[in-house]
């Protein structure tokens, strides 16, 4: 049988989401908790894979059970055996053929950014010490929503088949005087993309590139033209959506 098991970790010890031969990571640490309750090999595959340092509120991953198990206790039993990083929200049954990157129909992610010092954020926000023009930055954030091949941002040799996302949603909100969150919807994003995307939109604010050269280094699709890289402390993957129950 398969289950859907809905989770949220602190990414800051880890090596990211998938596993490594020389890192620990959060998809080992739930295959070997999982392996050990259910008494087999049990593989688990995530909706999506963050990079090291990356946290995720909500992040979904699916696994076969060769037996029936009990979703409640299932979970209870999982969150008193794994580390307190990772959380389990919750597990549910679902369809043989549903699978939790495939079947995904968007992903959504934020990313934190404070103006002024604060302990209290600095593990989970990035403190930039410069002033940023947020209203230019938003003004080109709101052209991703007129492409679709993001290659711009893209990890440079990464292994993929294509650049090709649909962003339906990117902007910064304020949530306090010194606070800012910018948050991004694809149907799927490319590794290193929304840190690279953040990181070209604070040269705008900046005023190191205008909305008109932010617009080239889209359509130039080359990573070199776009900005430096964020940490990952401040990234967060926030949401994934499936469609109804029974539509797989």
């Amino acid at each position: 049988m398969r289950y859907f098991i809905t989770l949220s970790y602190d990414g800051t010890r880890f090596h990211g989401w998938q596993v490594q031969p020389n890192g620990t990571t959060v998809q080992e640490e739930l295959q070997h908790a999982l392996s050990l309750l259910l008494r087999c090999d049990i593989q688990v595959t995530g909706a999506g894979r963050t990079d090291a340092g990356v946290h995720a509120s909500k992040m979904v991953a699916h696994f076969d059970s060769p037996e029936a198990v009990d979703p409640r206790q299932l979970t209870y039993k999982l969150n008193r055996l794994l580390p307190q990083d990772i959380a389990i929200q919750h597990i549910e049954p679902v369809a043989d053929d549903a699978h939790a990157r495939f079947s995904a129909t968007s992903r959504t992610y934020y990313y934190y950014i404070h103006t002024s010092k604060a302990p209290f954020l600095r593990h989970y926000s990035c403190h930039y010490h410069q002033p940023l023009d947020f209203a230019a930055m938003n003004q080109a954030a709101a052209l991703l929503l007129h492409y679709d091949d993001f290659g711009a941002f893209c990890k440079s040799h990464a292994d993929v088949k294509t650049t090709l996302c649909h962003v339906t949603k990117a902007q910064w909100t304020q949530l306090t005087p010194d606070s800012w969150r910018f948050e991004i919807t694809a149907n799927r994003f490319l590794r290193n993309m929304v840190r690279a995307i953040v990181g070209t939109l604070v040269d705008v604010g900046r005023h190191r590139l205008t909305i008109d050269q932010f617009q080239h280094v889209i359509e130039g699709k080359r990573r070199t033209d776009a900005g430096e890289s964020m940490p990952a402390n401040a990234l967060f993957l926030t949401d994934i959506t499936y469609p109804p129950c029974g539509s797989f």
